[in-house]
């Protein structure tokens, strides 16, 4: 007798219906390949037979972009009076679970502030960093005001652009 290398599946399948089989007929059956869309090219038959939950270990998962959610946040600073801490409340707007209108939502972080340049009532920006202590693992970063950053309010598009608007032409 010959020693069959099928996979116990194939082999119960095969032979546990009576079904005679020659020595070239198994062996072209092994080195048989099937191709699937989803097993990334061509797979032998053997291997069908296991779950493959990792089709292809050796693939680089660069691939796939890795999601960093909430890196920074914006709140106000509600709570000044610790050494180089501050309070910081985050409002969001999340829909109601059950009337699906959207509600604001609150919640308090603490912040390191090394310089303890924040008062109450200062917009800051939060910026995830290493844990701090056991409440902190925010960095408080001063935010950069709208006037600082687009002094001429709504006309100051042009000049993003390089084109000179009509009120700045000689005349």
């Amino acid at each position: 007798k010959v020693k069959h290398t099928l996979s116990p599946y194939l082999r119960n399948l095969i032979f546990g219906r009576g079904i005679t089989m020659t020595t070239s007929l198994i062996s072209s059956l092994q080195t048989l390949k099937l191709s699937s869309p989803f097993a990334n090219g061509s797979t032998p038959l053997s291997t069908l037979s296991k779950p493959n939950f990792f089709p292809n270990p050796g693939r680089p998962a660069a691939t796939v972009p890795v999601i960093r959610a909430m890196k920074t946040m914006q709140g106000r600073v509600v709570c000044a009076t610790n050494d180089k801490t501050v309070a910081v409340e985050v409002v969001r707007l999340a829909p109601h679970p059950k009337y699906k209108r959207r509600v604001r939502k609150k919640k308090k972080y603490q912040a390191h502030d090394p310089d303890n340049q924040f008062k109450v009532g200062d917009v800051v920006l939060l910026e995830k960093s290493r844990p701090i202590s056991k409440t902190k693992s925010f960095v408080a970063l001063p935010v950069v005001s709208r006037s600082v950053r687009n002094p001429e309010g709504r006309g100051g598009a042009g000049n993003d652009l390089g084109i000179p608007l009509e009120s700045q032409q000689p005349a």
